[in-house]
């Protein structure tokens, strides 16, 4: 798929939701290959070189993979129908319309100009590690193995690795903008990394658990960029929909102390 554009940022979904006006955006139903019925009259992730029929474990990274290899165009990106790229701007923040306070293509062109990549804003646990919080909430031995992965395939990125997984944060949900070549480059390592992962800790039963190679990934992001020294701008997140921070916190709680491992997403 070729573009005149400058910038693409790819929205996976996986259900018929409201999409972003502004062009730069492209609405990207993921998991089609698993749900030919399911028609949304937007681009598929099931076309050209994909890896469609996974989205049951890999999640929104089918979209990613759709988009790298598919795609030609000097900026491309990857956010999720329900979390987008805020702007900036303190006045268009304050607007009640969510897609209203979305980041613009002159705002992101200005940011990649000056930095690397584009990132979302590091989520923060305040209370637990990158590792514990993982850990408490669903299996942290799938992180043990993605270790044991890196070490045989690219040691190199072990010392970052660690260092994400001793933070109190990260750079989370698989959102990012970046030059194509980037891009390629951060696919080629982190599909490879994550392959290995699936092969190194095997099938998970319950569906919603099974999305573990999704998961790890994002945790991938900061690994890369701290090895390869990347400079990077935030942005913040703007969810479309209401989060329930109650029920959120709670869970959270729960889960450190309590031992009660999450069984939906939030």
């Amino acid at each position: 798929m070729q573009t005149d554009a400058d910038i693409v940022i790819a929205v996976a979904t996986h259900k018929a939701y409201r999409m972003p006006d502004d062009p730069i955006y492209l609405p990207l139903q993921v998991g089609k290959a698993l749900h030919p019925d399911r028609n949304f009259g937007i681009q598929t992730d099931n076309t050209g070189d994909n890896i469609s029929a996974k989205n049951a474990t890999y999640s929104e990274l089918t979209g990613l993979y759709w988009l790298w290899k598919n795609v030609d165009v000097r900026y491309k990106g990857l956010t999720h129908y329900r979390r987008l790229f805020g702007t900036r701007d303190a006045v268009r923040l304050l607007y009640h319309d969510p897609y209203k306070r979305l980041a613009t293509k002159d705002e992101l062109l200005k940011l990649l100009n000056r930095r690397d990549i584009v990132v979302a804003r590091r989520r923060n646990y305040y209370i637990e590690s990158v590792y514990s919080h993982y850990d408490h909430t669903f299996d942290g031995k799938q992180f043990k193995a993605m270790r044991r992965v890196l070490m045989n395939t690219t040691p190199e990125y072990v010392p970052a690795w660690d260092k994400v997984m001793q933070s109190g944060g990260a750079h989370i949900y698989n959102m990012f903008v970046m030059p194509k070549e980037l891009l390629d480059t951060y696919c080629t390592w982190m599909f490879a990394a994550v392959d290995g992962l699936v092969e190194e800790f095997g099938p998970v039963r319950d569906p919603f658990l099974a999305r573990y190679p999704g998961r790890v990934s994002e945790r991938l992001l900061d690994t890369w960029i701290y090895t390869n020294k990347i400079s990077y701008a935030e942005l913040p997140v703007v969810n479309a929909e209401p989060v329930d921070w109650l029920h959120k916190g709670v869970s959270f709680l729960a889960a450190k102390f309590a031992g009660k491992k999450y069984e939906r997403s939030f």
